[in-house]
């Protein structure tokens, strides 16, 4: 419902302002607070220090930010090309048979992630198809996990296309494989770009399937940040968890200028 009185926007951005402070920004600030303290007795921390995020880029640690982007930029590029896939295909269905698929898409979204894992973890433990302890189930793990949102934002973009266009390119004499790299594609870029930041800041922060199925060798880092929280280690720990939040938003924040520079071309 819209706000029309001045006391009423206000009380309304009042309530905004509480609850993006409170629920947002105040944990926030407090990981960063926790990620430089050397000491931490009182209200605020003190012996303010650099030297856990100089630990976080090094020995295991390094090899976590790694693991990481790794997994999140295959599983969310996998997901990407089978998203758009199944959406393309699915656009020229009938309503019916486009629910019912759908639903199955969003299936693995719905459930939880630690379901996910141990489903994959009995699954692929035995041939013929073996991947229990190795780096492609984690993959895997993300790679469901981050499917749905991949093809629910490239089906958006697709049913927001005038028909027109395609009907016009088509009476041209473009080809079906043409119109589709050349006039759909391009139109869709934006949500495709969406799609994969979406899936990439998921992946980078999925916890619940990745402890189930982890082979010891690829450690994710929120794997690494739940561990060293565990054994009491909350400075380190809170100095890679904003290093996982930098790097994420990096990512994202670099991928949303792609369609701004292609749209000044």
């Amino acid at each position: 419902m819209l706000v029309w009185s001045s006391r009423g926007r206000a009380f309304a951005w009042g309530i905004a302002a509480i609850v993006i402070v409170g629920v947002f920004a105040a944990p926030m600030l407090v990981i960063v607070l926790a990620s430089l303290a050397g000491q931490w007795n009182g209200i605020l921390p003190i012996n303010l220090t650099i030297a856990h995020y100089s630990g976080a880029m090094q020995g295991e640690y390094r090899d976590q930010i790694v693991a990481s982007i790794v997994t999140g930029a295959i599983a969310s590029l996998v997901a990407l090309s089978f998203g758009t896939w199944a959406a393309l295909v699915l656009k020229g269905m009938r309503a019916q048979a486009r629910r019912l698929y759908n639903l199955v898409f969003f299936i693995p979204s719905a459930v939880p992630s630690v379901s996910v894992g141990l489903g994959l973890l009995v699954a692929f433990s035995r041939p013929p198809v073996l991947l229990n302890g190795t780096i492609m189930i984690v993959v895997a793990a993300h790679l469901v996990l981050v499917l749905a949102f991949s093809f629910g934002n490239v089906s958006a973009g697709l049913d927001r296309l005038p028909p027109e266009i395609d009907q016009m390119a088509e009476s041209l004499g473009a080809r079906p494989l043409y119109r589709l790299r050349r006039v759909t594609i391009p139109m869709v870029m934006p949500y495709l770009l969406s799609a994969f930041c979406l899936s990439f800041a998921l992946s980078m922060g999925e916890l619940g399937a990745t402890v189930m199925v982890y082979p010891p060798g690829w450690v994710t880092l929120p794997v690494g940040i739940f561990a060293l929280t565990d054994r009491g280690e909350i400075f380190s720990g809170a100095a890679l968890a904003v290093v996982l939040v930098v790097g994420t938003l990096a990512v994202l924040f670099g991928t949303s200028l792609i369609p701004n520079r292609a749209a000044q071309r």
